[in-house]
């Protein structure tokens, strides 16, 4: 999964709420993370699913899509919580 941040505190955030809730709501935490928000990417590694959380220029810079650009694209879409049921 790839996406962007417009500021390191933005980016610093995104990737707490990632951890934050697959930890709460699925009792996974990430194998891996690398990276800070200075740097401005920030990877959490799950095995099978890895998170890369740019700044968009840096996004820009590596253009990470380009390496898999014969890849089938998965739209995401926003699931209700259970809490919002």
């Amino acid at each position: 999964m790839i996406c962007s941040a417009t500021s390191e505190p933005q980016l610093k955030a995104i990737a707490n709420e990632i951890e934050t809730k697959l930890k709460e709501h699925h009792k996974i935490r990430a194998a891996a993370v690398d990276g800070f928000p200075a740097s401005q990417w920030i990877v959490l590694d799950y095995l099978e699913v890895v998170v890369h959380i740019f700044h968009r220029d840096k996004r820009a810079f590596y253009s990470l899509e380009d390496l898999w650009g014969d890849a089938a694209r998965v739209a995401w879409e926003a699931v209700a919580s259970a809490s919002s049921r």
